[in-house]
């Protein structure tokens, strides 16, 4: 038996680990700085702007979406952005991905958003297969940029005049 859900509680350990899977997969597991608790916090803290929706499976969890809100200025509206799906290995195959992507375009249809996205490592041909196959467009004109570190704190500095 299987049901896509929101996560509980109980459950963000679990999350943590399939988190760490992921990293693992993407070649960036040296990259997490985050914690369970971190998780935990911004789940369940007081006014929580991050989301997360599992897979049930025969009693364990078989995978995740992590989520949060944001905002188009083009079209006026809200949306998602999907910080991040993965399915375990084992369950890969069963539609459990594309159940939680239904599972997040439902909540942007049901509360007017007007857009879902996500960023995919270029060299992730199953994914990008994988998106291509429900109707997801590559934002191909689009180069993200980040400032963090050291940058962002120079950045963080007042101006002088």
């Amino acid at each position: 038996m299987s049901a896509i859900r929101l996560i509980r509680p109980d459950e963000v350990d679990e999350l943590f680990a399939m988190i760490r899977e992921l990293a693992d997969y993407e070649k960036s597991l040296h990259e997490v700085a985050s914690s369970a608790e971190d998780f935990r916090v911004a789940l369940f803290g007081p006014n929580p702007q991050l989301f997360a929706h599992v897979v049930e499976h025969d009693g364990g969890l078989a995978g995740f979406a992590v989520w949060y809100v944001n905002f188009s200025t083009w079209s006026g509206k809200h949306g998602i952005y999907l910080e991040d799906l993965y399915v375990r290995p084992q369950f890969r195959g069963l539609g459990f991905g594309k159940a939680l992507l239904a599972q997040l375009a439902a909540v942007c249809v049901e509360r007017g958003y007007a857009r879902l996205e996500w960023w995919v490592l270029d060299w992730n041909e199953p994914a990008l297969g994988f998106y291509r196959s429900i109707g997801a467009e590559p934002m191909d004109e689009w180069t993200v940029h980040r400032v963090t570190g050291e940058a962002l704190a120079a950045l963080a500095e007042p101006a002088e005049s």
